[in-house]
């Protein structure tokens, strides 16, 4: 079976690629830094170019096409509007185009923020309601899938982590790609610098690697449709952040807890965005971790790394 992953740089990207060169006949993209992985041919895409997308699927022919590849900066796409509609909503068209012509499943991550945060703990019949841009651009992004006329199914994991080398370099840049929250906490408190979390924003934080066996369980799934795919353990930021200080041996006396209305963020949160993934366990057949199980392996990672 071969399998594209698009955006194979990222984080999660690169988890699933490097699961997958185990069983698939992997492929990857990569939009500014090359996937360097035995058993994986990487390719430069920028996926809201159509004509270069098309072409790459027509190349490679792949059966599953799992899209990594988004603008994840919350607050970045609240002031760039226009490029995160190009990449979430555009890009998005242009990798399920690409899907129906070389008849490819496709799988696209989503995330809990398309809702609203006012019911706690969502499960996937409930009615998406954005409370940000970048929210609704992945609402948008769910219904160019679903309408698409294609196999896919669309997976919403909440709070993405895990070890990352690349990203130690990225902590301070300006562009529009997301940090990996654990490790900037991580980072901020090795230079025993206070950090002031939110108390009041809950959601169910996702090890990648975690995620990455889920995805490719639906790449070889006949399964279709939406799957909630988060961790186990629903907690606010602030009591993640004490819980990253605990695992990785660090001051969490220096993590300090703030409520929303005194933290300044551009976009809007939700409250509560905890995602029930029993639906996902049960036909899937997968197991999710809790907070304390992810952060212990990515903590074994990291030291196997160092």
């Amino acid at each position: 079976m071969r399998l594209l992953v698009i955006g194979g740089s990222g984080l999660l990207g690169f988890k699933v690629a490097e699961l997958a060169v185990e069983e698939f006949e992997t492929f990857a993209t990569y939009n500014f830094r090359p996937v360097e992985l035995e058993g994986c041919d990487s390719f430069k895409l920028d996926k809201t170019d159509k004509n270069d997308t098309l072409a790459l699927l027509k190349k490679i022919r792949p059966d599953v096409v799992i899209d990594t590849a988004a603008l994840h900066n919350v607050d970045y796409c609240e002031t760039h509007q226009e490029e995160a509609w190009k990449v979430n909503v555009d890009g998005t068209r242009n990798v399920t185009d690409a899907c129906r012509e070389v008849k490819a499943k496709m799988i696209f991550i989503s995330t809990d923020y398309v809702f609203d945060g006012k019911k706690g703990v969502y499960k996937e019949g409930d009615t998406p309601h954005p409370l940000h841009y970048y929210a609704r651009t992945k609402v948008e992004g769910e219904n160019v899938v679903k309408s698409a006329g294609i196999n896919y199914a669309i997976t919403r994991p909440s709070v993405i982590y895990g070890w990352n080398p690349s990203e130690l370099a990225g902590l301070r840049s300006s562009s529009g790609k997301s940090v990996n929250f654990v490790i900037w906490v991580i980072d901020k408190l090795k230079r025993k610098e206070e950090i002031s979390i939110v108390t009041d924003q809950y959601s169910s934080p996702t090890l990648a690697d975690d995620l990455a066996e889920a995805l490719l369980v639906l790449s070889k799934s006949e399964k279709q449709g939406i799957y909630h795919t988060a961790g186990k353990t629903c907690l606010s930021r602030f009591d993640f952040a004490k819980k990253i200080a605990e695992i990785f041996d660090l001051d969490g006396k220096l993590v300090k807890p703030v409520t929303s209305d005194k933290f300044k963020q551009i976009a809007e949160r939700p409250k509560r965005c905890c995602l029930d993934v029993s639906k996902a366990e049960k036909e899937l057949g997968v197991s999710f971790l809790t907070v304390e199980e992810g952060l212990s392996l990515m903590k074994e990672q990291w030291e196997a790394e160092e």
